[in-house]
């Protein structure tokens, strides 16, 4: 359990109305003591109610609306709390002297109840998982096929009973947060032996597999798990790792995801603040272009209703330097100054492959890239169908001179724009420098911001 949470005060909204809540809770030895409600909430805890016990350790939370369905915390201090989930009944008494949750004595919520016959049941799970892993260790090679097979079915055993808490209480939250722990597995021995016995083309299939069958017992639709630790976490991990990492093959995943959530308002506002998010800050080449889509299809048709005017001017911002530098468009063209006084044009370069370079010499991480990229890469390739148009970006040609002296870099195109007439700082988002775009015969990008190993290494490939 974490030992820092974070509580901010969230008002839940008023549009759930019926009897409302109550909740006693009874803390022995905890007399006169404030005591927090809180909810979990997409990977954090807010405060949702508090009151002050009295001198036999019991107090009241109450109030006109019910709460949203999901997993609380009894809060104390940091070193005294404990979870308990709350389903539709809402009219209930709980009382703990350990906060363990499995300790939690309920009274007037099924539910509440049957997660914590839960916990003590999962808890004995682990103690005869652990007892026979120690069996496992000591056994013979015959004892430990059987001992395998006791351990293997805690796994069954778990399942079993999640399947009877959703026949018992179907569509309730208990049996929702239950089954969205289970991930469904490739069973490896119903493939054919041409498979199991080729890694790539079992890794092929796990991956398939996966993509699949990632959500099929995690409703990603019902609002109430958002109120649990790891609906976040779950997508997370479904759009770095699962989903394969290439824009086109990601943005139809996402978009039918966004549709399909779109009737909640509440996990609509989230998966597209989540995924516009994701996409900016992405490590996946050319995943900014789902950052886009994102921005113009949510955001400037009116959709996002949750965004403020500072967000919208940062994401126009965003989009503004991105929208005309995306990878498979074809190059904003230019036509530059060149150190001698020429003007030369980036489209009627003649190479199999041209580096678009945007440089400034007294940018500390430039000072290292640039003179790098010439030996290691310029040089090996130059011979092999690469040119390279690179734009000092500032407006100082004694700075600029100084720099190609004292690096020799005067072999490639070298050109600035001392007026800046071209745009070429929006058209090629030169925000921040090094910028690097590598650009095919026909002057579309195919690469981006690449580091100088990336950049051979994708080379070596194109030219060799």
């Amino acid at each position: 359990m974490a030992k820092q949470f974070l509580f901010v005060l969230f008002f839940i909204s008023s549009h759930l109305f019926g009897q409302g809540y109550k909740i006693n809770i009874h803390l022995e030895g905890q007399s006169n003591q404030p005591v927090q409600l809180a909810y979990h909430f997409l990977g954090k805890i807010y405060v949702s109610d508090t009151t002050l016990l009295d001198s036999n350790g019991v107090g009241t939370w109450q109030g006109d609306s019910l709460l949203p369905q999901g997993l609380y915390k009894v809060f104390l201090d940091k070193d005294h709390h404990f979870d308990f989930l709350l389903g539709a009944d809402q009219q209930l008494s709980l009382k703990n002297n350990t906060f363990q949750s499995k300790d939690c004595k309920v009274k007037g919520a099924t539910e509440s109840e049957e997660f914590v016959k839960y916990l003590v049941f999962l808890e004995d799970l682990k103690k005869k998982g652990s007892e026979l892993n120690q069996q496992y260790k000591a056994a013979d090679e015959i004892q430990k096929g059987e001992i395998k097979k006791k351990i293997n079915n805690i796994t069954d055993e778990m399942y079993a009973y999640w399947d009877d808490i959703a026949e018992k209480y179907p569509n309730s939250f208990l049996s929702k947060f239950l089954k969205a722990n289970k991930v469904n597995q490739l069973d490896v021995s119903v493939l054919p032996r041409e498979i199991q016995d080729n890694d790539s083309l079992l890794l092929l299939k796990r991956f398939d597999y996966q993509l699949k069958h990632y959500w099929d017992y995690f409703d990603y639709t019902d609002e109430r798990l958002l109120y649990t630790p790891f609906y976040k976490s779950k997508l997370e991990t479904w759009f770095n790792k699962v989903l394969y990492p290439e824009y086109d093959s990601v943005k139809p995943y996402v978009y039918k995801f966004i549709e399909n959530v779109r009737p909640s308002k509440r996990i609509f506002q989230f998966a597209v603040s989540f995924f516009l998010n994701s996409s900016i800050n992405s490590n996946v080449m050319g995943m900014d272009a789902l950052f886009v889509d994102i921005a113009r299809d949510f955001y400037f048709s009116g959709e996002a209703f949750w965004a403020t005017d500072k967000s919208m001017e940062d994401i126009r911002e965003n989009v503004l330097f991105m929208k005309d530098n995306l990878i498979g468009q074809t190059a904003p063209d230019l036509t530059l100054e060149s150190y001698d006084g020429e003007f030369i044009n980036l489209h009627q370069v003649d190479s199999k492959i041209t580096v678009l370079l945007i440089y400034e010499p007294n940018c500390s991480h430039c000072k290292v890239f640039v003179p790098e990229f010439y030996k290691e890469v310029y040089q090996k390739f130059k011979d092999k169908g690469l040119q390279v148009y690179a734009i000092y970006s500032m407006d100082d040609k004694e700075e600029w001179s100084t720099f190609l002296i004292k690096h020799n870099m005067f072999d490639w195109i070298n050109v600035w724009d001392k007026e800046d007439v071209s745009r070429f700082k929006i058209l090629y988002d030169a925000r921040t420098t090094p910028g690097v775009y590598v650009l095919d015969e026909n002057k579309k990008i195919i690469a981006k911001k690449m580091t100088v190993e990336q950049l051979k290494t994708f080379l070596e490939e194109k030219l060799n």
